[in-house]
């Protein structure tokens, strides 16, 4: 498993079709011209790919806020992949390369958060328009 950080040219095509292969849950990302502002926040974003071979098997995208925090706003492994540690060795990267941050997740997955051992902290609003 190697494990390292996104290369527009060497992972942007893998990684959007991975999205598209899981299914509506990640439209939001590549629907209806939706996919330019996802490639360029994956550009902007910390963002590491995981590969067996030339399969790229999951990915992370996370925000960093000024040098405070890292939101973990992504995290997606392939489901002929899961089960390997693979979600687990992406947030690692995080850790070793950031390894003065607090690491924050944004998910609506708590269980799988909660089984890695991370602890709950707040809750997470969205401020809709008046």
């Amino acid at each position: 498993m190697e494990i390292r950080r996104y290369n527009k040219e060497r992972d942007e095509d893998k990684l959007m079709q991975l999205l598209i292969d899981e299914g509506t849950d990640w439209s939001c990302y590549w629907a209806d011209g939706y996919s330019d502002k996802y490639k360029a926040a994956l550009q902007n974003s910390i963002t590491y790919v995981a590969y067996e071979g030339d399969v790229l098997c999951g990915f992370s995208r996370s925000i960093d806020d000024c040098g405070f925090y890292t939101y973990v706003c992504d995290l997606l492994v392939d489901k002929k992949h899961r089960g390997k540690n693979i979600g687990r060795q992406l947030m690692q990267c995080i850790y070793k390369d950031y390894p003065d941050r607090i690491v924050y997740v944004m998910s609506d997955l708590d269980g799988y958060y909660e089984k890695q051992g991370f602890v709950r902290e707040g809750s997470v609003f969205e401020v809709t328009k008046p």
